[in-house]
C-alpha cells in the first residue's frame, strides 16, 4: 500500500528492505512508546524512504531511534526547549525542523502530524495522517 502510494506520486523515490515485527518491538521498548500503525505498516514495506536526491522522506528505523533518544536525553536541549517526550520524530524538513507524531500516555493517540520549529521551539499541526503528510510533502502543498 505505502510503496504504491509513494510510487504513484513520484517513481524516483528509493526504498529499502522492510523491518521485522521484532525490530519494531525493540524500538517501542527502547523509546517507551507504541509506534503508530501507519508508521509500522510503512516501515514493514520499506525501512525508510529517500527522494531522488537521497534525502529522507521517512527515516529508517535506526534514525528514528537515535534521533528521538538524542532529543530526549541531550542536557543542553533541556535548557533551550520544551521537553520532547511527547513527540515521536520520524522525518525532518532539511532545515533543522523535525516532523513528528504526538505522544500521549506512551502511544500515539491521534494520527496528526506536527512540525517542531528548531528556531522558536513551536510545535505546529501540519497534517491529519501519515498518508496525507506524505502526499502533501511530495506534491508541495505541505511545507515548512
Amino acid at each position: 500500500m505505502w510503496l504504491d502510494l509513494i510510487k504513484g506520486l513520484n517513481s524516483d523515490y528509493k526504498f529499502h528492505a522492510p523491518v521485522t515485527e521484532a525490530q519494531l518491538l525493540e524500538v517501542e521498548d527502547s523509546l517507551h512508546v507504541e509506534l503508530p500503525e501507519s508508521l509500522k505498516e510503512l516501515l514493514m514495506e520499506s525501512n525508510g524512504v529517500l527522494d531522488e536526491y537521497g534525502c529522507d522522506i521517512v527515516w529508517a528505523l535506526e534514525r528514528i531511534v537515535t534521533d528521538n533518544l538524542e532529543f530526549r536525553s541531550n542536557d543542553s536541549f533541556k535548557d533551550l526547549y520544551m521537553p520532547f517526550d511527547h513527540l515521536l520524530f520520524f522525518s525532518d524538513a532539511g532545515n533543522g525542523d523535525q516532523i513528528a507524531f504526538p505522544i500521549l500516555n506512551g502511544k500515539v493517540e491521534k494520527n496528526d502530524i506536527y512540525v517542531w520549529n528548531h528556531e522558536d521551539d513551536s510545535r505546529t499541526w501540519i497534517s491529519t495522517s501519515l498518508s496525507s503528510f506524505i502526499k502533501g510533502w511530495l506534491n508541495g502543498t505541505i511545507s515548512v
